[in-house]
């Protein structure tokens, strides 16, 4: 697939470095360190995070951030522990996510639909904190009427309060990296 110069947004990469989580881009210098201990990209090898720095540096805006590439991170960090340049790689996924949202280009009901956040049937919830408890990023909160309420712009859809949630009340639909993996039989 070619690039049409109609595609380059020269001011892509600066804008990515001007949000936070973006600011470590310059220092990579490619060495795909990220991309080899990456435990998406072994399972969706069109996840590649050396990639997608590329795409940000070459000015790919529209391509990137319509893309589903930028959703199938787990935000795992294993790529942070090893960048020999601490670029941080998983803060820019976080940057680019969002700069879709703020941009309109994705909604958080499309991430719910997507099953890339989970969320709260509040009728069902009975306080019990569990979910802040088992969850390891401490994503859902008590809100001001005593009911659990997850941050779909920060959940990771790990499915560890769907699981211990003793009512049921927390919900994640099956997202589409998982059918994918299912399809390629991972």
């Amino acid at each position: 697939m070619g690039i049409a110069s109609k595609e380059i947004n020269p001011a892509f990469s600066a804008e990515v470095t001007d949000l936070p989580g973006g600011e470590y881009l310059n220092r990579c210098f490619s060495c795909g360190a990220c991309s080899g201990i990456c435990p998406v990209s072994q399972a969706i090898p069109d996840f590649d995070p050396r990639k997608i720095i590329h795409m940000i540096r070459m000015g790919l805006k529209d391509r990137l951030l319509h893309s589903n590439l930028l959703w199938f991170c787990s935000r795992c960090r294993s790529c942070v522990f090893v960048c020999p340049q601490d670029v941080r790689f998983a803060d820019i996924m976080n940057a680019l996510r969002e700069l879709a949202l703020q941009q309109g280009i994705i909604s958080e009901q499309d991430l719910l639909d997507k099953g890339k956040a989970a969320w709260v049937e509040r009728d069902l919830c009975v306080s019990c904190l569990t979910c802040v408890r088992v969850c390891p990023w401490e994503i859902p909160k008590i809100d001001g009427q005593g009911v659990a309420a997850i941050s779909v712009r920060d959940c990771r859809a790990c499915g560890i309060c769907v699981a211990e949630c003793p009512a049921q009340a927390i919900k994640l639909h099956e997202s589409e990296d998982e059918k994918l993996i299912a399809a390629c039989g991972i």
